[in-house]
Protein backbone atom coordinates (compact mmCIF):
# COMPACT_ATOMS: atom_id res chain seq x y z
CA UNK A 1 0.00 0.00 0.00
CA UNK A 2 3.22 1.91 0.30
CA UNK A 3 2.16 3.84 -2.97
CA UNK A 4 -0.99 5.16 -2.32
CA UNK A 5 -1.63 7.88 -0.72
CA UNK A 6 -4.32 8.38 2.62
CA UNK A 7 -6.83 9.93 0.26
CA UNK A 8 -6.40 6.99 -2.31
CA UNK A 9 -6.74 4.40 0.10
CA UNK A 10 -9.96 5.50 1.06
CA UNK A 11 -11.59 5.80 -2.36
CA UNK A 12 -10.26 2.65 -2.85
CA UNK A 13 -11.99 1.08 -0.29
CA UNK A 14 -15.17 3.20 -0.92
CA UNK A 15 -15.19 1.66 -4.74
CA UNK A 16 -14.50 -1.89 -3.57
CA UNK A 17 -17.17 -1.77 -1.14
CA UNK A 18 -19.57 -0.38 -3.09
CA UNK A 19 -18.23 -2.87 -5.96
CA UNK A 20 -19.23 -5.82 -3.76
CA UNK A 21 -22.29 -4.48 -2.51
CA UNK A 22 -23.87 -3.69 -6.30
CA UNK A 23 -21.77 -5.90 -8.76
CA UNK A 24 -21.91 -2.45 -10.99
CA UNK A 25 -19.29 -0.03 -12.44
CA UNK A 26 -18.60 2.21 -9.67
CA UNK A 27 -18.43 6.45 -10.38
CA UNK A 28 -17.25 9.24 -8.73
CA UNK A 29 -20.54 10.10 -8.01
CA UNK A 30 -22.02 7.57 -6.08
CA UNK A 31 -18.87 7.68 -3.96
CA UNK A 32 -19.17 11.36 -3.70
CA UNK A 33 -22.78 10.56 -2.58
CA UNK A 34 -22.91 7.80 0.19
CA UNK A 35 -19.57 7.41 1.45
CA UNK A 36 -18.32 10.64 3.44
CA UNK A 37 -15.36 11.99 1.58
CA UNK A 38 -15.59 15.54 2.01
CA UNK A 39 -14.52 15.49 -1.82
CA UNK A 40 -16.20 16.76 -5.07
CA UNK A 41 -17.15 14.26 -8.15
CA UNK A 42 -14.60 16.27 -9.90
CA UNK A 43 -11.84 14.93 -7.38
CA UNK A 44 -12.68 11.88 -6.83
CA UNK A 45 -12.96 10.99 -10.08
CA UNK A 46 -9.18 12.34 -10.34
CA UNK A 47 -8.18 9.49 -8.18
CA UNK A 48 -9.71 7.01 -9.63
CA UNK A 49 -7.98 7.84 -12.80
CA UNK A 50 -5.02 7.37 -11.07
CA UNK A 51 -5.88 4.34 -9.56
CA UNK A 52 -6.58 2.64 -12.97
CA UNK A 53 -3.48 3.51 -13.77
CA UNK A 54 -1.78 2.36 -11.20
CA UNK A 55 -3.84 -0.77 -12.04
CA UNK A 56 -6.76 -1.03 -9.19
CA UNK A 57 -9.11 -0.19 -11.21
CA UNK A 58 -10.75 -0.73 -14.81
CA UNK A 59 -13.27 0.57 -16.63
CA UNK A 60 -15.22 -1.44 -18.56
CA UNK A 61 -16.33 1.21 -21.30
CA UNK A 62 -14.78 4.83 -21.23
CA UNK A 63 -18.70 6.00 -20.81
CA UNK A 64 -19.13 3.75 -17.39
CA UNK A 65 -17.53 3.63 -13.88
CA UNK A 66 -14.68 1.39 -12.86
CA UNK A 67 -14.59 -2.15 -11.47
CA UNK A 68 -11.54 -2.98 -8.96
CA UNK A 69 -8.90 -5.39 -10.28
CA UNK A 70 -7.74 -8.17 -8.50
CA UNK A 71 -4.66 -6.13 -7.15
CA UNK A 72 -7.54 -4.04 -5.52
CA UNK A 73 -9.38 -7.02 -4.04
CA UNK A 74 -6.05 -8.47 -2.50
CA UNK A 75 -5.14 -5.10 -0.96
CA UNK A 76 -8.80 -4.80 0.41
CA UNK A 77 -9.03 -8.21 1.85
CA UNK A 78 -5.59 -8.08 3.46
CA UNK A 79 -5.34 -4.27 4.01
CA UNK A 80 -8.77 -2.74 4.26
CA UNK A 81 -10.87 -4.71 5.31
CA UNK A 82 -12.80 -4.53 8.61
CA UNK A 83 -14.22 -8.50 8.98
CA UNK A 84 -17.61 -9.03 10.89
CA UNK A 85 -17.00 -11.61 13.66
CA UNK A 86 -19.68 -14.00 14.24
CA UNK A 87 -21.39 -12.53 18.14
CA UNK A 88 -21.01 -15.11 20.83
CA UNK A 89 -24.86 -15.98 20.21
CA UNK A 90 -23.84 -17.09 16.26
CA UNK A 91 -20.54 -19.11 17.18
CA UNK A 92 -22.90 -21.11 20.15
CA UNK A 93 -25.44 -21.69 16.53
CA UNK A 94 -22.99 -22.70 15.06
CA UNK A 95 -21.34 -25.12 17.42
CA UNK A 96 -24.73 -26.47 17.89
CA UNK A 97 -25.74 -27.33 14.21
CA UNK A 98 -22.65 -29.04 13.55
CA UNK A 99 -22.81 -30.95 16.52
CA UNK A 100 -26.01 -32.26 15.24
CA UNK A 101 -24.80 -32.54 12.03
CA UNK A 102 -21.88 -35.31 13.34
CA UNK A 103 -24.36 -37.15 15.27
CA UNK A 104 -27.03 -37.31 13.11
CA UNK A 105 -26.33 -36.73 9.01
CA UNK A 106 -25.85 -39.71 6.96
CA UNK A 107 -23.63 -37.64 5.01
CA UNK A 108 -21.60 -35.01 7.31
CA UNK A 109 -19.34 -33.46 4.71
CA UNK A 110 -22.58 -32.98 1.93
CA UNK A 111 -24.55 -32.10 4.98
CA UNK A 112 -22.04 -29.04 5.90
CA UNK A 113 -21.72 -27.70 2.42
CA UNK A 114 -25.63 -27.03 2.07
CA UNK A 115 -25.42 -25.67 5.61
CA UNK A 116 -22.64 -23.32 4.79
CA UNK A 117 -24.12 -22.73 1.10
CA UNK A 118 -26.78 -21.35 2.73
CA UNK A 119 -25.37 -19.41 4.97
CA UNK A 120 -22.84 -17.68 2.65
CA UNK A 121 -25.24 -17.17 0.07
CA UNK A 122 -22.65 -18.83 -2.52
CA UNK A 123 -21.17 -22.51 -3.08
CA UNK A 124 -19.42 -24.26 -0.70
CA UNK A 125 -17.13 -26.72 -0.99
CA UNK A 126 -15.51 -29.26 1.47
CA UNK A 127 -12.71 -31.68 1.06
CA UNK A 128 -12.73 -35.11 3.18
CA UNK A 129 -9.88 -35.57 4.88
CA UNK A 130 -6.83 -37.04 2.83
CA UNK A 131 -6.42 -40.64 3.32
CA UNK A 132 -3.03 -40.21 4.78
CA UNK A 133 -3.97 -38.74 7.69
CA UNK A 134 -7.12 -40.79 8.17
CA UNK A 135 -6.85 -43.71 11.29
CA UNK A 136 -7.07 -47.23 10.47
CA UNK A 137 -8.97 -48.77 12.51
CA UNK A 138 -9.17 -52.56 10.91
CA UNK A 139 -7.15 -54.24 8.37
CA UNK A 140 -9.28 -57.29 7.06
CA UNK A 141 -8.32 -59.88 4.46
CA UNK A 142 -11.53 -62.41 3.20
CA UNK A 143 -10.35 -64.99 0.32
CA UNK A 144 -12.31 -64.51 -2.96
CA UNK A 145 -10.90 -66.73 -5.63
CA UNK A 146 -7.69 -68.79 -6.45
CA UNK A 147 -4.95 -66.02 -6.02
CA UNK A 148 -6.82 -63.39 -4.64
CA UNK A 149 -8.18 -61.30 -1.47
CA UNK A 150 -10.51 -58.80 -0.71
CA UNK A 151 -8.60 -55.98 1.72
CA UNK A 152 -11.54 -54.20 3.55
CA UNK A 153 -10.38 -51.13 5.26
CA UNK A 154 -12.12 -49.79 8.11
CA UNK A 155 -11.19 -46.42 9.24
CA UNK A 156 -11.46 -44.86 12.50
CA UNK A 157 -14.62 -42.49 11.24
CA UNK A 158 -16.88 -45.96 10.27
CA UNK A 159 -16.00 -45.44 6.38
CA UNK A 160 -15.07 -48.38 4.22
CA UNK A 161 -13.00 -48.86 1.50
CA UNK A 162 -12.66 -52.43 0.00
CA UNK A 163 -9.91 -53.29 -2.63
CA UNK A 164 -9.05 -56.17 -4.58
CA UNK A 165 -5.19 -57.80 -4.60
CA UNK A 166 -3.65 -60.94 -6.18
CA UNK A 167 -1.55 -63.48 -3.66
CA UNK A 168 0.92 -65.93 -5.33
CA UNK A 169 0.57 -68.48 -2.43
CA UNK A 170 -2.83 -69.51 -1.14
CA UNK A 171 -3.38 -68.18 2.61
CA UNK A 172 -5.24 -71.10 5.00
CA UNK A 173 -7.70 -69.47 7.45
CA UNK A 174 -5.07 -70.16 10.46
CA UNK A 175 -3.07 -67.95 8.96
CA UNK A 176 -5.50 -65.47 8.23
CA UNK A 177 -6.33 -65.08 11.53
CA UNK A 178 -2.85 -64.85 12.63
CA UNK A 179 -2.38 -62.23 10.04
CA UNK A 180 -5.26 -60.49 11.08
CA UNK A 181 -4.09 -60.35 14.94
CA UNK A 182 -0.77 -59.42 14.30
CA UNK A 183 -1.69 -56.51 11.81
CA UNK A 184 -4.58 -55.27 14.74
CA UNK A 185 -1.72 -54.58 16.78
CA UNK A 186 0.61 -52.94 14.58
CA UNK A 187 -2.40 -50.52 12.91
CA UNK A 188 -3.78 -49.61 16.65
CA UNK A 189 -3.46 -45.38 17.00
CA UNK A 190 -1.70 -44.95 14.06
CA UNK A 191 -2.86 -43.03 10.59
CA UNK A 192 -2.92 -44.77 7.08
CA UNK A 193 0.34 -42.82 6.42
CA UNK A 194 2.09 -44.24 9.28
CA UNK A 195 1.03 -47.80 8.45
CA UNK A 196 2.63 -47.49 4.94
CA UNK A 197 5.66 -45.77 6.32
CA UNK A 198 5.73 -48.88 8.76
CA UNK A 199 5.02 -51.46 6.22
CA UNK A 200 8.05 -50.19 4.02
CA UNK A 201 10.87 -50.05 6.86
CA UNK A 202 9.77 -53.32 8.03
CA UNK A 203 9.88 -54.79 4.63
CA UNK A 204 13.20 -53.62 4.09
CA UNK A 205 14.59 -55.18 7.22
CA UNK A 206 16.59 -58.35 6.86
CA UNK A 207 15.76 -59.44 9.99
CA UNK A 208 12.38 -60.33 8.83
CA UNK A 209 13.41 -63.34 6.65
CA UNK A 210 13.13 -65.26 9.40
CA UNK A 211 9.36 -64.89 10.71
CA UNK A 212 7.96 -65.95 7.44
CA UNK A 213 4.33 -64.96 8.65
CA UNK A 214 5.22 -61.53 9.98
CA UNK A 215 6.72 -60.59 6.64
CA UNK A 216 3.99 -62.38 4.22
CA UNK A 217 1.57 -60.06 6.98
CA UNK A 218 3.37 -56.41 5.90
CA UNK A 219 3.28 -57.84 2.37
CA UNK A 220 -0.06 -58.19 2.10
CA UNK A 221 -0.99 -54.47 4.13
CA UNK A 222 1.25 -52.61 1.96
CA UNK A 223 -0.21 -54.01 -1.34
CA UNK A 224 -3.45 -53.38 0.62
CA UNK A 225 -3.22 -49.98 1.45
CA UNK A 226 -0.71 -49.03 -1.61
CA UNK A 227 -3.66 -47.86 -3.60
CA UNK A 228 -6.03 -46.06 -1.48
CA UNK A 229 -6.84 -42.55 -3.13
CA UNK A 230 -4.17 -39.79 -2.05
CA UNK A 231 -6.07 -36.82 -2.99
CA UNK A 232 -9.41 -35.37 -1.36
CA UNK A 233 -13.11 -36.22 -2.10
CA UNK A 234 -14.36 -32.80 -3.25
CA UNK A 235 -18.40 -31.26 -2.15
CA UNK A 236 -19.75 -28.74 -4.00
CA UNK A 237 -22.98 -27.36 -2.52
CA UNK A 238 -24.92 -24.57 -4.11
CA UNK A 239 -23.29 -24.64 -7.85
CA UNK A 240 -27.26 -23.33 -8.76
CA UNK A 241 -25.98 -20.03 -6.92
CA UNK A 242 -22.80 -19.23 -9.18
CA UNK A 243 -24.71 -20.29 -12.24
CA UNK A 244 -27.44 -17.91 -11.58
CA UNK A 245 -24.07 -14.66 -11.39
CA UNK A 246 -24.40 -12.69 -13.72
CA UNK A 247 -20.92 -12.79 -14.61
CA UNK A 248 -21.96 -15.96 -16.42
CA UNK A 249 -24.46 -14.61 -18.48
CA UNK A 250 -21.98 -15.71 -21.55
CA UNK A 251 -22.57 -18.98 -22.58
CA UNK A 252 -18.72 -19.84 -23.06
CA UNK A 253 -17.79 -18.75 -19.82
CA UNK A 254 -20.61 -20.67 -18.35
CA UNK A 255 -19.61 -23.80 -19.88
CA UNK A 256 -15.67 -23.43 -18.56
CA UNK A 257 -17.11 -23.04 -14.91
CA UNK A 258 -19.14 -26.05 -15.59
CA UNK A 259 -16.23 -28.12 -17.00
CA UNK A 260 -14.02 -27.05 -13.86
CA UNK A 261 -16.16 -27.98 -11.11
CA UNK A 262 -17.08 -31.52 -13.01
CA UNK A 263 -13.54 -32.17 -13.71
CA UNK A 264 -12.11 -30.55 -9.93
CA UNK A 265 -8.85 -30.51 -10.92
CA UNK A 266 -8.11 -26.78 -10.71
CA UNK A 267 -10.09 -26.57 -7.43
CA UNK A 268 -8.54 -29.71 -5.48
CA UNK A 269 -5.55 -28.25 -6.15
CA UNK A 270 -6.64 -24.88 -4.55
CA UNK A 271 -7.84 -26.93 -1.07
CA UNK A 272 -4.22 -28.80 -1.15
CA UNK A 273 -2.64 -25.16 -1.08
CA UNK A 274 -4.86 -24.03 2.05
CA UNK A 275 -3.88 -27.42 3.64
CA UNK A 276 -0.44 -25.85 3.87
CA UNK A 277 -1.57 -22.99 5.66
CA UNK A 278 -2.51 -24.51 8.98
CA UNK A 279 -5.18 -24.94 11.36
CA UNK A 280 -6.99 -21.19 12.05
CA UNK A 281 -5.84 -19.36 8.55
CA UNK A 282 -7.63 -18.52 6.15
CA UNK A 283 -6.62 -18.49 2.60
CA UNK A 284 -8.06 -16.50 -0.12
CA UNK A 285 -7.63 -16.63 -3.69
CA UNK A 286 -9.04 -13.94 -5.71
CA UNK A 287 -10.12 -14.38 -9.37
CA UNK A 288 -7.09 -14.52 -11.44
CA UNK A 289 -5.21 -16.13 -8.34
CA UNK A 290 -7.08 -19.16 -8.90
CA UNK A 291 -5.81 -20.13 -12.27
CA UNK A 292 -8.04 -20.73 -14.70
CA UNK A 293 -11.30 -22.02 -11.90
CA UNK A 294 -14.21 -20.04 -13.28
CA UNK A 295 -12.62 -17.92 -16.20
CA UNK A 296 -10.85 -15.53 -13.53
CA UNK A 297 -14.60 -14.35 -11.69
CA UNK A 298 -14.55 -16.45 -8.60
CA UNK A 299 -12.74 -16.08 -5.44
CA UNK A 300 -12.57 -18.71 -3.13
CA UNK A 301 -12.05 -18.65 0.53
CA UNK A 302 -10.96 -21.74 2.46
CA UNK A 303 -9.58 -22.52 5.57
CA UNK A 304 -7.96 -26.30 7.03
CA UNK A 305 -10.26 -28.23 9.70
CA UNK A 306 -8.59 -30.67 12.07
CA UNK A 307 -8.95 -34.29 12.85
CA UNK A 308 -7.01 -36.63 15.59
CA UNK A 309 -4.88 -33.41 16.06
CA UNK A 310 -3.77 -32.88 12.46
CA UNK A 311 -4.85 -30.42 9.71
CA UNK A 312 -7.48 -33.56 7.81
CA UNK A 313 -9.28 -31.35 5.02
CA UNK A 314 -10.40 -27.70 3.69
CA UNK A 315 -13.65 -25.92 3.56
CA UNK A 316 -14.48 -23.11 1.84
CA UNK A 317 -16.67 -20.29 0.20
CA UNK A 318 -16.76 -20.35 -3.85
CA UNK A 319 -18.25 -17.30 -4.84
CA UNK A 320 -17.64 -14.06 -7.56
CA UNK A 321 -14.95 -11.62 -6.86
CA UNK A 322 -17.37 -9.08 -5.65
CA UNK A 323 -18.62 -11.48 -2.55
CA UNK A 324 -18.27 -10.01 0.88
CA UNK A 325 -15.50 -10.80 2.31
CA UNK A 326 -15.84 -9.29 5.21
CA UNK A 327 -18.41 -11.70 6.14
CA UNK A 328 -17.30 -14.50 4.47
CA UNK A 329 -13.99 -14.56 5.97
CA UNK A 330 -14.90 -15.14 9.57
CA UNK A 331 -17.75 -17.54 8.44
CA UNK A 332 -15.37 -19.99 6.17
CA UNK A 333 -13.04 -19.94 9.94
CA UNK A 334 -16.35 -20.49 12.59
CA UNK A 335 -16.81 -23.33 10.52
CA UNK A 336 -13.54 -24.88 10.61
CA UNK A 337 -13.40 -25.09 13.59
CA UNK A 338 -16.33 -25.98 14.32
CA UNK A 339 -16.22 -28.70 12.56
CA UNK A 340 -12.82 -29.73 13.79
CA UNK A 341 -14.86 -29.34 17.33
CA UNK A 342 -17.75 -31.72 16.35
CA UNK A 343 -15.58 -34.36 14.73
CA UNK A 344 -13.30 -34.58 17.75
CA UNK A 345 -15.94 -35.71 20.18
CA UNK A 346 -17.40 -38.19 17.63
CA UNK A 347 -14.41 -40.31 17.08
Amino acid sequence: MGDLSNRARKILFAAVTEFIATGDPVGSRTLARKYGLDLSAASIRNVLADLEEAGYLHQPHTSAGRIPTDRALRMFIDALVELRSLSPEQQAELSARFAEIYTVASDPLRETGRYLSELSGAAAVVAAPRAEIRALGQLRFIPTKPGQLLAVLVFADGSVENRFISIDEAINEGELTRIHNLLADVIEGRTLGEIRDLFARRLADERLQIDALRRRAFELGSKATADVTRRSEVVIEGQNRLIDLPEYADVDRLRKLMKALEEREELVDLLDRTLAAGAGEVTVFVGSEAGDLGGGQLSLVAAPYMENGRVAGTVGVLGPTRMDYAKVMPLVDATAAAMSEARGKVR
